[in-house]
């Protein structure tokens, strides 16, 4: 078992880090304080790749494994969690589009996508469906050669802001469940589609969330991702690695504020001595590093298992996401903490850092659903012995 990265994982680290330096540092905090959407910085970061990094190559984009984008991911959320995390939400939308699209249709969107020229949203969320995604009401009627779309989505990152939209609805009969739903592309400026007011949020404030409203909106058949009741199969597979992507975003976030602090420690000085002298603030930091590293290895190792396509890839991928949004965010407020009040004002990232990791714990599935998702796997006979 080999822990290194290649020197080709290296390569893509090293770069996106450089990347983040260069064109994330200078402007996350105004970003997040005028609540600006960066596209500019977003195309220059998919004139790299980073906007298709596991998409199929047919579709645009690198075809690289899950593992190697979660190297790209972190190096950027270290800097600005919230345009990063658009940009893996981006890269989840793009790449089942780029899988399950028709062919006219993923020749035209997926390379525009995967360069990030054109942008793409995630729409599976309602109003009355968050956690329980398969209860969702947005309908699409098959009418002649298209469908007409009616129904509303919530919380859609992006949304006003994006080019296409990658759509869950419902085909079947009302009461059809996960069975009948199915994924669409939508073009984000079809007649029909309204867009609510731009929320204001507690963190991720780089990126716009909006609901959209769906009134009539008519699409080519051809528009389709994969056959009708595939929708819902698509979108967890889709979440799969959408949960790897926010667990990186956390575990970025909190080596972004473990930097921070441990510089801090070493330059404040308190009773005459820096704060690195004192051995209660060394033990926080090394149970910081500490819950730190285990999470930046079950990532990896959720990762791995879906690049492997492993019978219980979901099973590691929730646990993932539920350990590592919370080592995340737990490493974002023990940083901000070390650095007392200077942590609390904005001249200092650490609180911005804390602000953007803490819907981590929310999206993609709450905790609370991924403890479902793992407990579910765990009753099963064989559980103890072949998740380890």
């Amino acid at each position: 078992m080999d822990f290194d990265l290649t020197e080709e994982q290296r390569a893509f680290a090293d770069t996106a880090r450089d990347f983040a330096q260069a064109e994330l540092a200078p402007h996350a905090a105004h970003w997040d304080a005028e609540g600006i959407f960066p596209r500019e910085a977003i195309g220059k970061a998919g004139e790299l790749g980073f906007c298709g990094l596991y998409a199929p190559e047919h579709a645009g984009g690198l075809a690289l494994p899950r593992l190697d984008a979660t190297l790209v991911f972190e190096e950027m959320a270290a800097v600005d969690p919230s345009t990063t995390a658009f940009i893996t939400i981006h890269n989840m939308a793009t790449w089942m589009l780029g899988t399950w699209a028709t062919p006219a249709v993923r020749d035209h969107w997926g390379p525009l996508l995967a360069r990030g020229e054109k942008l793409a949203s995630y729409c599976l969320t309602e109003p009355g469906a968050g956690s329980d995604a398969a209860s969702l009401k947005t309908r699409a009627e098959r009418i002649g050669d298209g469908y007409a779309i009616h129904g509303a989505k919530a919380f859609i990152s992006g949304a006003g802001s994006t080019d296409v939209l990658v759509l869950m609805a419902r085909t079947g009969a009302p009461d059809s469940g996960a069975g009948g739903i199915s994924a669409f592309a939508v073009p984000a400026d079809a007649p029909g589609i309204h867009y609510g007011k731009k929320e204001e949020k507690m963190g991720w404030n780089s990126q716009p969330t909006r609901t959209i409203s769906f009134d009539g909106v008519r699409i080519p058949a051809d528009h389709l991702l994969g056959r009708e009741g595939e929708g819902f199969k698509i979108a967890m597979k889709g979440l799969d690695g959408g949960r790897i992507n926010i667990a990186t975003c956390s575990v970025g976030a909190a080596q972004g504020a473990l930097g921070h602090a441990q510089r801090y420690m070493q330059e404040r000085k308190q009773f005459g001595k820096p704060l690195a002298g004192f051995q209660a603030l060394q033990f926080k930091l090394a149970d910081m590093a500490t819950e730190l590293v285990a999470a930046r290895q079950m990532v990896r190792l959720a990762a791995a298992r879906l690049d492997a396509g492993a019978r219980d890839a979901s099973t590691y991928c929730a646990m993932a996401k539920r350990f590592a949004t919370d080592v995340g965010f737990t490493v974002c407020n023990e940083a901000l903490q070390l650095h007392g009040g200077y942590g609390y004002i904005r001249e200092y990232p650490l609180e911005r850092l804390l602000r953007d990791a803490r819907v981590h714990q929310i999206l993609e599935g709450t905790n609370e659903i991924m403890r479902v998702i793992i407990a579910r796997r765990m009753l099963d006979g064989d559980a103890p012995e072949a998740i380890r």
